[in-house]
């Protein structure tokens, strides 16, 4: 009996270390370390990113119409022209002889169209004569007073006078249509002539100079002939980007633009977007190209007032602290949201509904005495770092911002969090 008294006594304490150890060591669950951030109130500015390369709005390609070799050049690249300035001269004289030899044969086609006309008043005088003597031979032969041979000779002469009269009446319109013809190759000699001179069809800038004095350019006046020189009107700067098909859909015309270009590290630059591309860069005559990205061309214009102190600040007459080719990164503005309640974008996750693990919901992690509890969100637009809350958050909710595992994936509804220090700090 006194073994048996003792042993239920050893099993009794047992039980109640066990219990007291289980308690204090399963009582306590080590607490996840995140980081956390205050909800505030903020303005939040949807932007769409994209890169290219700064050019003129308006350039134009000076190209020959006519073959030839160039014989006068005024003007190297970087100088301003205005509309009507001596460009390029091509050496006009073959085509100064083509000139004479249409000027002559339309001489000809004039001189050929008065001998028809004088042809036609002598067939014309002929006819007459023949008209009167065929009219007295019917009379005569009516009264059997001529021979039938006499009577058929008459009417040949007659139908051969009429005849004749008819071909001297179209040799003159043939004469006429001559001289159409005529004329026409004189024009387009001259126009071809005028083509061998080459003026600046706008005011602007020589951004690049192709031809020299003494090389040849080819033109025929039907396709486009070789490129002599572009001229460009730098005053109106436009960066052409390309954007994305996930983002192209937010970009509206007119949509307001921070623009940073990579010669002018510390500035920014104002623009608005003023083309959209329709079609897809990498649509090709034969389809879309599969295996590339799908972009879309975006102009953004470079509004002058954002950049008209620099201009103040140079001793050149330049119109453009840009040139073309530059490059320059393009934030477009595409939505806007004024005090509205924003966190972190790396704080809203995902979890699996509380009553249907098959659907997930958006949502944040917030701290309530120490533990991390699962708010359900709905967001809005967002920026580089913030994103809008339209429900789920007060203002005063702080927001579980990080680490990254736990946000996205360890963290639970109801799980002990301890607060890291200095985190505003960290994330900064």
């Amino acid at each position: 009996m006194k073994l048996n008294k003792t042993f239920w006594i050893i099993v009794s304490v047992l039980i109640v270390v066990l219990l007291v150890a289980a308690k204090w060591f399963g009582g306590r669950t080590e607490a996840t370390t995140v980081q956390i951030e205050q909800a505030n109130v903020r303005t939040i500015v949807e932007r769409v990113s994209a890169s290219g390369k700064i050019q003129p709005e308006v350039e134009v390609n000076i190209t020959a119409e006519v073959s030839g070799q160039i014989i006068a050049l005024p003007v190297k690249e970087g100088d301003q022209v205005a509309q009507g300035d001596l460009l390029v001269q091509i050496n006009p004289d073959l085509y100064e002889a083509a000139l004479n030899r249409a000027k002559a044969a339309a001489n000809s086609a004039r001189s050929n169209l008065a001998s028809a006309r004088a042809q036609r008043a002598q067939a014309d005088a002929q006819f007459f004569a023949s008209e009167k003597s065929w009219e007295r031979t019917q009379k005569l032969f009516s009264e059997n007073v001529l021979s039938q041979a006499d009577f058929d000779a008459a009417q040949a002469n007659f139908r051969t006078a009429e005849a004749t009269l008819t071909s001297a009446t179209e040799t003159i319109r043939s004469a006429e249509f001559a001289i159409s013809s005529a004329e026409a190759s004189v024009q387009e000699a001259q126009d071809n002539l005028s083509r061998t001179t080459l003026v600046a069809p706008q005011s602007g800038t020589v951004t690049a100079l192709v031809k020299e004095i003494g090389e040849s350019v080819q033109g025929n006046g039907f396709t486009a002939g070789e490129v002599v020189m572009k001229v460009s009107d730098l005053s109106v700067m436009e960066v052409d980007v390309e954007v994305n098909e996930s983002d192209i859909v937010r970009v509206s015309m007119q949509d307001a633009a921070e623009i940073e270009v990579d010669a002018y590290l510390e500035e920014t630059f104002s623009g608005a977007v003023t083309e959209i591309g329709n079609t897809a860069l990498n649509a090709g005559l034969n389809g879309f190209a599969m295996d590339q990205v799908t972009n879309f061309s975006v102009k953004v214009r470079l509004q002058p007032e954002s950049y008209s102190a620099m201009l103040e600040n140079e001793a050149s007459v330049n119109i453009s602290p840009f040139r073309p080719g530059m490059s320059a990164k393009v934030d477009i503005l595409t939505r806007r949201a004024e005090d509205v309640i924003s966190i972190p974008i790396q704080s809203v996750s995902t979890r699996e509904k509380e009553n249907d693990e098959e659907e997930s919901e958006l949502g944040v992690f917030i701290l309530v005495d120490g533990i991390a509890e699962w708010k359900a969100v709905e967001t809005g637009i967002q920026d580089n770092r913030y994103i809008e809350i339209k429900s789920g958050l007060n203002e005063s909710d702080e927001v579980v911002i990080g680490p990254y595992q736990a946000v996205s994936r360890t963290l639970s509804n109801g799980d002990a969090v301890e607060v890291q220090e200095d985190s505003e700090n960290d994330d900064e």
